[in-house]
């Protein structure tokens, strides 16, 4: 593969993975409630590379459209701890997202697969 071809191939993985990080932070908080530093390293074991810079963001907006609240709690190394939770608005949502990631697995399939 050529060198253009390969930046082409990582511009569009990293275009997909930018689509669905917040559906992966919905995903992350519904199993419990969690700190940034606790979501970066979830996303970084499963090859979603993010960076704090990436993170904060994406809280603050899911947090202003009511997905998420936060509370702050004591730390036993260092500063307080922002700790995210998922919302009912949130399980909502993410249910929603669920069935809709479903439906494009799905579609994409039909697609690679078709035969004609």
């Amino acid at each position: 593969m050529s060198e253009e071809n390969i930046k082409n191939v990582d511009n569009v993985k990293a275009q997909m993975r930018k689509g669905i990080l917040e559906y992966c932070i919905l995903s992350i908080l519904s199993r419990g409630d969690s700190y940034a530093p606790q979501i970066i390293s979830e996303l970084k074991q499963a090859d979603m590379i993010v960076v704090e810079g990436t993170l904060y963001p994406l809280l603050a907006r899911q947090k202003n459209q009511g997905l998420l609240s936060y509370r702050w709690e004591e730390s036993p190394q260092g500063p307080p701890r922002k700790y995210y939770m998922i919302t009912d608005r949130g399980r909502d949502i993410l249910g929603q997202l669920d069935n809709v990631w479903d439906e494009m697995v799905e579609q994409i399939k039909l697609i690679r697969y078709e035969k004609s």
